[in-house]
């Protein structure tokens, strides 16, 4: 009898060490999974009718990614179209542009981005909105990728944007109906901005009006100067001189859920 209840015991310990191992694995498949941030960039590559070339801007991926990057955050790409996006502010003296477009595996993600039906939100902590002026012609009607980040954003995730890249937040709406940015601090390129670069009749709307009228609760600097607003797990900045701050802002705002 006392062979037995050893050897039950035994069996019993094995159980739970087994279990214990089993659910530390799966702890750790969540931790992994909880450390990607979804980035987007415009399809678009005309500045209206001015046959001008637009893009997504290459500085305000590279400064947010480098920030997240080293925090130890893997990042994916998706685009309206996805496959190669075009690029603008292509600037490679600028070291952290440089250092991005010479990563191999992140270049190579970025020159195939995904589609937004291939991207699942539950697989992201953060969603982050890259400007560039391509994005107010192709992301505020882009109901899959507003779907992405509403899912996040109601799985406890971060939704952020720089510069034209809150133009994909006008028309994100929560599970409650309302537009996400409602009541909340958000900030974007501003109208004083967008005259200076004399694209104020160009462009289909001024973010700074479009964000007021879904409800954001505006704030901005004077122009080209660095300006980043946090509200409830939303992180928005004025312009390119906003990206890194808009990454830092990420990476805390994840390290705060």
């Amino acid at each position: 009898m006392k062979m037995i209840k050893k050897g039950m015991m035994v069996l019993a310990c094995c159980a739970i060490f087994s279990s214990v191992n089993t659910a530390n694995a799966q702890t750790l498949k969540s931790n992994q999974m909880k450390k990607k941030i979804l980035f987007v960039v415009t399809s678009h590559d005309k500045k209206g009718s001015t046959g001008e070339a637009t893009g997504y801007y290459l500085g305000e991926v590279s400064h947010a990614w480098k920030v997240l990057k080293e925090a130890g955050y893997e990042i994916d790409f998706v685009s309206p179209k996805g496959g190669n996006p075009p690029v603008d502010g292509f600037d490679l003296s600028d070291a952290v542009n440089k250092e991005f477009w010479e990563d191999q595996v992140d270049h190579q993600k970025i020159s195939n981005s995904h589609k937004p039906s291939e991207i699942k939100a539950e697989e992201y902590l953060a969603i982050y909105y890259a400007g560039g002026h391509g994005a107010v012609w192709d992301l505020p009607d882009n109901q899959e990728i507003a779907a992405i980040a509403s899912k996040i954003y109601e799985n406890n995730g971060v939704v952020s944007a720089v510069c034209h890249g809150p133009a994909g937040l006008v028309n994100i709406r929560l599970s409650n109906g309302k537009f996400l940015i409602d009541g909340k601090k958000v900030s974007g390129f501003t109208n004083e901005e967008e005259t200076a670069v004399k694209l104020e009749k160009v462009v289909p709307f001024l973010l700074e009006d479009l964000l007021k009228e879904r409800g954001g609760i505006y704030e901005k600097s004077g122009p080209w100067q660095e300006h980043v607003v946090t509200d409830q797990r939303l992180v928005t900045g004025q312009n390119p001189q906003s990206a890194k701050a808009v990454g830092e802002g990420v990476k805390k705002a994840l390290e705060n859920l």
